[in-house]
């Protein structure tokens, strides 16, 4: 079990649930991050006493320092903080629970100060994932998945001798809160029906991406990424249930596969137990209870974004970049009522159309091509009257 973490974005919903796990297991939380949730830091900063806390606005991180005077906790803020608290040299262990591709440059300085990284910031591995793990090669540090379909995977792999055993992985879905409809009969959910998900409760972006079923695209790329294995031997399945959380089918045949209730303190565990497994308070999976367990093969038709985060698994570069990076800014404009939940996969694939790809990206290409997705989302919104 790891004695120390720092965790950026401890007021999200990962975050939340770390803390729960690191107080239960006694874990050292050196440093704490947040975007501008001064309040919730304040509280997470009191019960745990880090070394360290963070907000992205200067201001915020000065109030916080405030209030927080009558304690021996530094205050840092921006990109500069998020830097500072990865490579915490008191920290062994980085969890990445922010959300989206601010995650990127804070994992790359974790992982370049040798930490373990409990990622469950997909973004990094999509955006820059041949960077990520080559680096994570050189400096031995060790990655370790959060989400809770690559850590079933990683748990299937436990006794996999060699990556040529694997025939595919598979990833398992729930097909969201539109599971069934057409591209038609979705187009105009509202921002509350996107965020009604059947089986789990988790941060908005994350929720409407489950929606359009662009999560399981992006993790369709992070699991090849992290897993070392071509587009061809990653399938996506839908399973309603949630009770499956991902398999490794092998040449022979066989297939294992992961069960449990959807509670992600299961997987935030064990990303800081590993190798060892202790004691959980989540409710144990009850087999003579579970409803049946069903499967469907995913509606690109319907879910188009599904379709274009696997291009773009095939097309490599910066395309996943662009990817990530339009849909981002898409599912910000949803969120903010700006646009319908129809436009979403419309801006992503305008902005793939529009920027061209670079191959052998360095960092900078990487973050460049963020950049250019953004900026042609934004010029190419055309919301209907009522979203105005």
């Amino acid at each position: 079990m790891v004695p120390s973490i720092s965790l950026l974005g401890s007021t999200g919903s990962i975050g939340r649930q770390t803390l729960e796990v690191c107080a239960r297991l006694g874990v050292r939380v050196e440093a704490l991050t947040a975007r501008r949730n001064i309040d919730l830091l304040e509280r997470q900063a009191r019960q745990f006493r880090p070394r360290l806390v963070v907000l992205w606005e200067r201001e915020d991180a000065l109030a916080l320092k405030e209030r927080l005077s009558d304690l021996n906790i530094r205050a840092a803020w921006g990109m500069e903080g998020l830097l500072e608290a990865a490579s915490l040299p008191e920290s062994d262990t980085v969890v990445t629970a922010v959300v989206g591709m601010v995650g990127l440059r804070p994992t790359l300085a974790a992982i370049e100060a040798g930490k373990r990284v409990a990622l469950a910031n997909k973004e990094t591995l999509v955006c820059a994932g041949e960077l990520v793990m080559a680096a994570a090669r050189r400096r031995g540090a060790e990655i370790v998945p959060v989400d809770s379909e690559h850590s079933a995977i990683f748990q299937c792999l436990q006794g996999c001798r060699n990556r040529g055993e694997v025939r595919r992985l598979l990833l398992t879905c729930s097909g969201g809160p539109f599971f069934g409809l057409t591209r038609e009969e979705m187009a105009g959910k509202t921002r509350a029906d996107a965020l009604r998900h059947p089986n789990w409760t988790m941060g908005e972006k994350i929720t409407v991406d489950c929606a359009t079923l662009m999560n399981k695209g992006l993790e369709y790329i992070e699991a090849m990424r992290l897993f070392d294995v071509p587009p061809e031997k990653v399938e996506v399945v839908i399973h309603r249930q949630s009770v499956i959380h991902s398999m490794v089918e092998f040449q022979d045949g066989a297939i294992l596969a992961q069960l449990g209730t959807p509670d992600m303190r299961l997987p935030i565990q064990y990303a800081l137990t590993w190798p060892d497994r202790v004691p959980s308070p989540a409710e144990p999976l009850d087999l003579l209870a579970c409803p049946p367990l069903t499967f469907h093969r995913p509606d690109t038709e319907a879910f188009p974004a599904l379709a274009l985060a696997m291009e773009c698994a095939r097309t490599g570069g910066t395309s996943c970049a662009v990817l990530n990076g339009a849909n981002e800014a898409a599912v910000g404009l949803f969120l903010r009522e700006e646009i319908p939940f129809g436009q979403i996969p419309d801006l992503v694939a305008r902005a793939l159309d529009r920027i061209p790809v670079k191959y052998d990206p360095c960092l900078e290409d990487i973050l460049e091509a963020d950049r250019q997705a953004r900026r042609v989302v934004c010029e190419g919104r055309s919301a209907p009257e009522e979203f105005k």
